[in-house]
């Protein structure tokens, strides 16, 4: 069954739970926050969408170059992804897209949604990116459904996405492909980014782009260098900025909230952004500048701008100790050293239903297939371990959570999720006040693909774990 390998290794880790971090060597991330760039594999990927289920696709675009962008969930960390999975004729050389991913997702800044790794395998081309879960800068501009994006937002995008492309100019990136609203993503707190897909070549030679020339200075062609484009501001704009009327473009809904000064401002320096000889247009530095002179209640939080409720809760804002992020990362060298550390002090603390003395039939065997069991889960040897559990919960003797709890486990480990989640419920019965129960609730949810239910018994988890470290305080 492949799961009797020496303690440490993460070869008897299911491929769903292995984590390119770990495999390569690295650590979680590079002092950012954000994870090193990895390279996943296809079953990964394949695993943290559904089978790349309909359901999960996020956006699907180009004719020319098909692709199509998932929201998936990574069970080697529980980090919510978004991966975005090239046409088959897309990138016929590996070489040179794993050079050109690798070189990408280098690049580290809190106004790109950065690259955090790839996958090329099997002819598949896919790329793994931070996932922002408040939509696209198209979506607020066109398809609001309350309230329009209001001028200060508008102008806080234009600036990060001006600061995001100089960033990466100055990183020997400068070269982005189709500049338009659905490149610019909100993050958790509502601040704008810049997708980092636009950085990616996406051609089916490596060499030519399917790059939007109606957003293209005329020396494209010649220098490969690309100028800060103005339909992040005004959808229905280019042609008509020269003109430098604002009022002929500006969004009907604004109207009456923008002065004529700060609209004059702008339409100059979108003026001077499409003049044709490059030597008269502004360089990035300065379109930055000119930006940050427009912009507009700059103390206020761009969720606030953003109109996103305080009472949205995601996994990402609970506080969680550390057995809290062992569970919610899925790291399963964590979560076995505190499944195996725990011991049997809940059955303890429970008291368990019947004891050893009360035992009827094969008192011995029962005895000796426990011990049999915890050795197999010490050493990590789970195919034993989850049979040994199995064979002694089975006669009914007595209710252990910590046995349940670490057949749980080993469920997960042999990829058996279904089972695991009952016996995460089953411990959680036996064991109310006992966090282990929830928090593997939270682990097979995860797996599952189940993510709101997976925060639900997180929360519980967390609750439950300080009210009882604040019992213990109190003692």
């Amino acid at each position: 069954m492949g799961a009797r390998c020496s303690k440490l290794s993460v070869c008897w880790w299911p491929p769903h739970f292995k984590s390119p971090m770990l495999e390569n060597g690295a650590a979680e991330d590079d002092g950012t926050g954000v994870p090193v760039f990895a390279e996943y594999s296809l079953d990964e990927l394949r695993a943290a969408t559904d089978g790349f289920a309909p359901d999960r696709i996020v956006s699907e675009h180009g004719e020319k170059a098909p692709n199509v962008v998932y929201r998936g969930t990574l069970f080697s960390s529980g980090r919510t992804v978004a991966i975005k999975r090239f046409g088959r004729s897309a990138w016929p050389d590996s070489r040179q897209f794993l050079e050109e991913a690798r070189a990408v997702g280098q690049l580290r800044s809190g106004r790109l949604a950065n690259l955090i790794g790839c996958c090329c395998e099997s002819g598949e081309r896919l790329l793994v990116a931070e996932f922002m879960p408040h939509e696209t800068l198209a979506k607020h501009l066109f398809h609001w459904e309350t309230n329009p994006l209001n001028w200060a937002m508008r102008m806080r995008a234009a600036l990060y996405v001006a600061q995001a492309l100089d960033y990466c100019s100055s990183k020997g990136r400068a070269l982005y492909h189709d500049l338009h609203a659905y490149r610019v993503v909100f993050d958790l707190d509502g601040n704008p980014r810049l997708s980092c897909f636009g950085l990616m070549k996406n051609s089916r030679d490596g060499k030519s782009y399917s790059t939007n020339l109606a957003f293209t200075p005329p020396e494209y062609l010649k220098t490969g260098k690309k100028v800060l484009t103005l339909d992040v501001l005004f959808p229905q704009a280019l042609d008509l900025v020269r003109g430098k009327n604002f009022l002929v473009l500006m969004d009907s809904c604004l109207e009456g909230h923008v002065s004529n000064s700060d609209g004059t401002d702008l339409m100059r320096l979108a003026s001077r952004c499409l003049q044709y000889e490059a030597r008269d247009r502004p360089n990035l530095k300065a379109v930055v500048s000119g930006l940050a002179n427009l912009q507009k209640d700059v103390s206020t939080p761009s969720r606030t701008l953003l109109g996103i409720q305080h009472d949205e809760e995601t996994s990402d804002e609970l506080s969680l100790s550390a057995i809290g992020k062992a569970f919610a990362q899925a790291d399963l060298n964590m979560v076995h050293a505190i499944l195996q550390d725990d011991g049997y002090n809940e059955d303890a603390m429970e008291n368990s239903e019947i004891s050893l003395q009360s035992w009827t039939g094969q008192l011995s065997e029962s005895i000796a297939v426990k011990k049999n069991a915890d050795k197999a889960f010490e050493s990590k040897d789970f195919v034993t371990a989850l049979e040994c559990y199995s064979r002694f919960i089975d006669t009914g003797a007595l209710v252990s959570p910590t046995m349940i709890a670490r057949r749980c486990f080993a469920n997960m480990v042999a990829d058996k999720l279904q089972e695991a989640l009952e016996d995460a419920k089953k411990a959680e019965d036996i064991a109310p006040g006992w966090p282990i129960g929830h928090y593997l609730q939270a682990m097979a949810f995860l797996g599952l693909g189940r993510e709101a239910e997976s925060r639900e018994a997180l929360k519980k988890a967390t609750a439950l774990e300080a009210e009882r470290n604040s019992r213990a305080r109190n003692v």
